[in-house]
């Protein structure tokens, strides 16, 4: 039997490499070596199943434990495994994935102990317990589940405030691409993950699919900042509608407003636009708040005219103060 090569030799990697650097190994040498461009090599094709094999075993982390204590015989039937009885606190072992598990428990029921390892085959009744039995410990496949994956989608600040259907591009372990189109659910925040399900790694044994889990990062828009389901934007006013008082046009999410400036308003003020926010992923009927901060514009280039009003304006004011002045 020829010798297998190190796990970590093949990838290239130090045994200290963490998943990030496993994952980056693996992707470039099956990228390297993937059939599809290396049409004929049988050696290209025998690096890109060693890599696989390879990423198979330090890409899982309860494998790749299992590996660093045993090394290719945890995988190839020669290693010991351990097992405890129903009164005790644990059972360790091999799972149905080739992999190595420590399983804890607290009844001390051993038909709950099975089902924590191998699933519903030791659930609903004897004969389906005889069963298992049967065909797990005879070499047969165990049913299970497959492993959870997960991949990162950024979204346009609109398609996360409104919602979408969204087509996406994954790249899948072995170096292909997949295409799925996503449900975006209005009002989703960067930092939470879409769900979905049987789209991760395949089951062992006839057993569902796992779950693919995208992470969301949310573009900025300019103009806008938000925070959780509050938005906040800002508008320039002329300094005459700010001392006199007017309206203002105020862009929203859903479009362009027209707010009431009351007389004397000032540079900073903030004006709540209810319900102009964002809408809640839990209740549809719910939104948050637009908040507008007022800047007051300063006149550039004022004709001759202009210019002399406001002089006089200037004039009057400090007169009125100084009048004020003197009378405290």
């Amino acid at each position: 039997m020829t010798q297998k090569r190190d796990y970590y030799d093949v990838l290239g990697i130090n045994r200290n490499a963490d998943e990030a650097m496993i994952k980056k190994a693996y992707r470039k040498l099956a990228k390297k070596y993937h059939p599809d461009t290396n049409a004929g090599n049988k050696a290209a094709e025998q690096k890109f199943k060693e890599v696989t094999e390879a990423y198979d075993v330090l890409g899982d982390p309860e494998k790749k434990k299992l590996y660093d204590r045993f090394g290719h015989s945890a995988f190839d039937g020669s290693a010991q495994t351990y097992g405890g009885s129903a009164s005790g606190s644990g059972f360790r072992g091999f799972d149905g994935n080739g992999g190595y598990r420590e399983f804890h428990f607290e009844s001390g029921n051993m038909e709950d102990i099975f089902g924590d390892i191998f699933g519903d085959m030791f659930r609903g009744g004897a004969g389906r317990r005889e069963k298992g039995f049967r065909d797990g410990f005879c070499g047969q496949t165990f049913r299970m589940r497959g492993s959870d994956i997960q991949s990162d989608v950024s979204l346009r600040f609109e398609e996360a405030v409104f919602g979408c259907e969204k087509m996406i591009r994954i790249q899948k372990e072995d170096g292909s691409v997949q295409s799925l189109k996503v449900h975006i659910p209005a009002g989703i925040d960067t930092g939470k993950s879409i769900r979905l399900r049987g789209k991760g790694m395949p089951g062992q044994g006839g057993a569902e699919a796992g779950d693919l889990l995208l992470r969301v990062n949310v573009e900025k828009k300019p103009g806008f900042e938000r925070k959780g389901m509050d938005v906040y934007s800002s508008v320039r006013i002329p300094f005459a509608t700010a001392a006199l008082g007017g309206e203002a046009v105020v862009q929203t999410l859903t479009g362009n407003v027209v707010c009431s400036i009351r007389k004397g308003t000032q540079s900073g003020t903030k004006i709540r636009l209810k319900g102009k926010g964002i809408v809640s992923m839990k209740d549809p009927s719910v939104y948050g708040d637009q908040y507008v901060t007022v800047q007051i514009e300063v006149p550039e280039n004022l004709s001759p005219e202009a210019e002399q009003k406001l002089r006089e304006f200037d004039a009057v004011c400090k007169k009125r103060g100084s009048e004020k002045h003197h009378a405290a």
